[in-house]
């Protein structure tokens, strides 16, 4: 088993190789809620598709309003239509009804609010813990499987599912900046996606000890 201080190096070294990306960053906060369900098991492209068709829609009462038939056709690109425009359905109607205003839920302790957005239909681990990271700005873990993939190749353990990982990694979170948070997971991301193109690809430079970014004492 490795040690925290280890599991932090590597994550900090990808961060350091890959540089801050700021791919989150849209002006339109529901633009990027919405799009965590829309992403779900399809590609980023198919997901951009529908969230341009969406773009005339894009705000928590025209939401509301929009009729479900038209969602689906609006949403069709993304596959899965007729589930995702219940649960883009179902995510506006629990914010709204627990007062449709994001500074409210300042006040939820994050494990409160992890509870709160796994009762919504459609929302799994992953989503939720990406919508408390980008959406409400909490410090948390994504521990999807580019994350599972590279720690398990790395040696640090075997995870069989999502919780398992979450669990181990989670609480390095609360000891970094929350733009860090954010780039951890998208340094994993990215090299998630060169390692796919190239299996053969060196990772023992993970391993190095950087000095750019936060390391346990």
């Amino acid at each position: 088993m490795k040690t925290d201080k280890q599991k932090i190096q590597v994550l900090n070294q990808l961060v350091d190789y890959y540089g801050f990306q700021h791919w989150w960053e849209d002006d339109n906060r529901i633009s990027d809620w919405v799009s965590m369900i829309l992403i779900q098991q399809t590609t980023e492209k198919n997901a951009k598709k529908a969230l341009k068709n969406l773009e005339n829609v894009l705000t928590v009462e025209q939401l509301q309003k929009i009729e479900i038939e038209k969602l689906q056709e609006l949403i069709r690109p993304a596959g899965f239509f007729k589930q995702k425009s219940l649960y883009i359905k179902a995510l506006i109607q629990w914010f709204v009804s627990n007062g449709g205003d994001f500074e409210m839920f300042r006040s939820y302790s994050t494990a409160e609010l992890r509870k709160e957005l796994l009762s919504i239909k459609g929302v799994g681990f992953e989503t939720a813990d990406a919508m408390l990271l980008y959406i409400f700005e909490r410090n948390v873990f994504i521990a999807d499987q580019y994350a599972i993939r590279l720690f398990s190749r790395l040696g640090f353990g075997e995870y069989k599912n999502y919780e398992a990982m979450h669990k181990e990694f989670n609480h390095l979170t609360k000891q970094i900046p929350y733009d860090l948070c954010k780039e951890w997971h998208a340094a994993i991301d990215l090299h998630g996606k060169k390692y796919g193109k190239n299996k053969e690809l060196d990772e023992t430079w993970l391993f190095h000890e950087g000095n750019k970014y936060y390391i346990l004492s």
